[in-house]
């Protein structure tokens, strides 16, 4: 939504039956921009709700719907109950009234006020009633704040406490939306307890809270594992509300992570202080002589002049400037998802700050693999998690990765040995160790030495050894790749400095390469194409045999077979078989465009931009065939990738099934059970309950999303299979 001067048109209330709703409109991973349906408008996730002081208004809740778009803000029930003057005017007027606010409104329960003064006066049941009373479209419950001072007994007791307040919480707020406190200290497993236990009840949101003492101390390796411990133990079809962060700072590694809501009054607290948010941390206005970021609140002044304000009028501009910076940050992670860059971004920002960057390092560095103290030589090894803690997150790791879509548009860009970690990299890794299979004996021949597109420099040569019985690898900057998958991103498009495609094989990293993709015990020939001139000559002179003629149909087939076996989990018998007298149409630059099997029918089309392969109907009803498997039954979670069963099937119900069969989108909510091993944006076969095939498409969801969402495209479809 754009900034804009002068008055905004209020917020149409959405669809009465979709009240309550969340749905994912694009995702990076775990990363979502969603949609929170209310009675006061559509929420669009992630976003900020600046925090309101019901008696303070900094800044005008009015302005910040009419000139910043704000679509929704959160404000203190228990402020309002606790002054008889706003208490009267809410309860007679309602609390949009009150606070001349057009958007959704959050309230929270007076829990941060136990934490901060200690024991409120309001009872559990009667803040939620209150809360309803006063018209909020998002209500919160009166839970137990767990500090990071406190024992694991007393952490233990307060989330059991806040689950028993739940139960008559949700009943006193009936049809109104609630948000149920995620709690747990600094355990993991109290955090995973809560989140489990709260997912089994009727919230619509779920804020991770007890975050701010931990926030305050830069303690940001603790959040990431709180954050990691609850969010993949909560129901995904529910926002996650970061409460209490509104710091830009911590926006793209918590978004990467999942957070949908972030609320804070950081923006009034610190221009009170005379201080200044940025994406890199905090700035003293005293110690700058010019804006670190040039927004339109201080476009008209230096910070010498602001200095010189009086302390009222300071702060009002300062927080306008903290709240645009803030609002900018969020939008630009907003973009980030779309581009599928937010894990990058997050990369980033990670080297602004010690703490962030420790944190960072901390969720994506493998545990120790010695019970032993580790030798400390880099960030990298100063990461892992030793002790009890030893290999405790790595099913909480292997929800982040397996949601994440590959192969991806676009390049990828060099960061350093931070590239090898980012979960998407790691899932096209995963994917092709678990599912790709040697079908040569003989020796390996490892190219190195240049970079892609390696079609241009080494294709005519591949015509001429690929029907030979070695087994052909490219090295490139993330590990060995079969020939058949060279033009496969994230392989096949990195963008970084040229002594990348320069850098020498290491045998003992070869083997272990090797190792992961089956191969043991061969003899490894790496050859240099740093220099393509006499390279044929070269090469056959090294494999000690005469010059061969060339086979493209043999070449091609090698990628089909490896694009069936790694992007569709196709057995590699069967898509040998169904390669057997393929033949191709090529581009004008040597590229398949699409492989005709024997009998004349084009079955697939290989994507030029992500080296990716699109099925057709012909195709999708060949893969279908192949299935030896009994049908899907239910919604089971497999982090494994079960190699050779084929694409996952989406079984459908009835009601969806001709429009499904027309080429329409799976909607959420229709389908009835999915294979486990069903990724986002992975290729899926849609059948009825009786097996019957369809459709094809691209997955939008998860298993678990498949199973808890009620709103949104679960399934795009390519094309229905009459």
């Amino acid at each position: 939504m754009k900034w804009q001067e002068g008055m905004r048109e209020s917020p149409k209330p959405c669809r009465e039956q979709d009240q309550g709703r969340f749905e994912i409109v694009t995702r990076d991973g775990q990363a979502r921009l969603g949609k929170i349906h209310t009675a006061h408008g559509i929420i669009e996730t992630p976003c900020l709700l600046p925090v309101i002081n019901p008696n303070i208004r900094t800044i005008e809740p009015r302005e910040m719907w009419d000139k910043y778009g704000i679509q929704a803000l959160i404000t203190n029930s228990y402020v309002i109950w606790k002054h008889d003057k706003l208490k009267d005017v809410a309860l007679a007027d309602g609390v949009h009234k009150l606070i001349d606010y057009p958007g959704a409104i959050m309230t929270d329960s007076g829990t941060f006020q136990s934490y901060v003064y200690g024991d409120v006066e309001v009872g559990v049941e009667e803040i939620v009633q209150f809360q309803k009373d006063i018209g909020v479209d998002i209500a919160t419950m009166l839970d137990v704040f767990t500090r990071p001072d406190m024992t694991f007994t007393q952490v233990e007791k307060a989330v059991d406490e806040t689950v028993n307040r739940a139960h008559s919480s949700i009943e006193t707020a009936g049809g109104i939306m609630l948000n149920g406190p995620i709690q747990g200290g600094l355990f993991p497993e109290l955090r995973t307890k809560s989140a489990k236990e709260m997912s089994k009840l009727n919230f619509s949101v779920h804020p991770i809270g007890g975050i701010v003492p931990i926030m305050e101390q830069q303690k940001y390796r603790e959040l990431a594992k709180i954050m990691l411990a609850c969010k993949s133990n909560l129901t995904p079809n529910r926002p996650v509300h970061m409460f209490g962060c509104g710091h830009p700072m911590l926006f793209p590694m918590l978004i990467a992570m999942g957070a949908d809501l972030f609320d804070s009054a950081a923006y009034v607290l610190f221009a009170r202080d005379s201080r200044i948010l940025t994406p890199w941390g905090t700035e003293k206005l005293s110690d700058i002589e010019e804006w670190p970021i040039i927004m339109p609140s201080i476009s008209n002044f230096t910070p010498s002049e602001v200095r010189k304000m009086n302390k009222e009028d300071r702060t009002i501009l300062l927080s306008r400037y903290n709240l645009e910076i803030t609002l900018q940050e969020m939008s630009r992670c907003r973009q980030a998802v779309r581009n599928g860059t937010i894990w990058r971004l997050a990369e980033r920002r990670s080297h602004q700050h010690p703490a962030l960057r420790e944190a960072f390092l901390w969720l994506v560095t493998n545990p120790a693999v010695s019970t032993m103290e580790p030798l400390i030589l880099d960030e990298h090894s100063s990461a892992k998690e030793t002790g009890n803690e030893r290999g405790r997150w790595e099913e909480n790791w292997d929800w982040l990765v397996n949601a994440q879509f590959t192969p991806r548009n676009g390049g990828e860009s060099w960061g350093g040995t931070d590239t090898h970690h980012r979960p998407h990299v790691e899932m096209a890794r995963r994917r092709l160790f678990a599912r790709w299979s040697s079908r040569k004996s003989g020796d390996v021949i490892v190219f190195h030495g240049n970079s892609a597109p390696w079609r241009d420099k080494i294709g005519d040569l591949i015509e001429r050894i690929c029907h030979l019985d070695y087994e052909i690898f490219i090295q490139t900057p993330l590990g060995l790749i079969p020939w058949g998958l060279e033009d496969l991103n994230p392989w096949a498009h990195i963008e970084g400095p040229d002594w990348l495609k320069k850098r020498r094989p290491d045998y003992a990293w070869l083997q272990r390469e090797l190792e992961r993709l089956g191969i043991t015990d061969r003899k490894i020939i790496t050859i240099d194409i740093s220099d393509t001139e006499e390279l044929h000559n070269r090469v056959f002179e090294m494999l000690g045999i005469e010059p061969t003629d060339r086979d493209k149909d043999a070449k091609n087939r090698s990628q089909i077979v490896d694009k069936l076996c790694v992007l569709y989990n196709v057995n590699v018998s069967d898509a040998i078989e169904i390669c057997n007298d393929a033949t191709f149409v090529m581009s004008r630059t040597g590229r398949i465009r699409n492989m005709i099997d024997s009998s004349g029918k084009h079955l697939f089309s290989p994507r030029l931009a992500e080296g990716g392969m699109s099925l057709t109907v012909d195709g999708a009803r060949i893969l279908h065939s192949l299935r030896k498997l009994p049908m899907p039954e239910g919604f089971n979670v497999d982090y494994s990738q079960n190699p050779g069963h084929g694409p996952a099937w989406v079984v459908v119900n009835e009601d969806s099934e001709p429009f499904v069969q027309e080429g329409r989108n799976v909607m959420h909510g229709f389908v009835l059970a999915c294979d486990p091993w069903i990724r986002p944006n992975e290729g899926v076969l849609v059948v009825n309950s009786a097996g019957k095939l369809l459709a094809y498409g691209r997955s939008q969801s998860t298993s678990s999303e498949l199973d808890s969402f009620t709103k949104g495209i679960a399934i795009k479809v390519r094309e229905g299979c009459p």
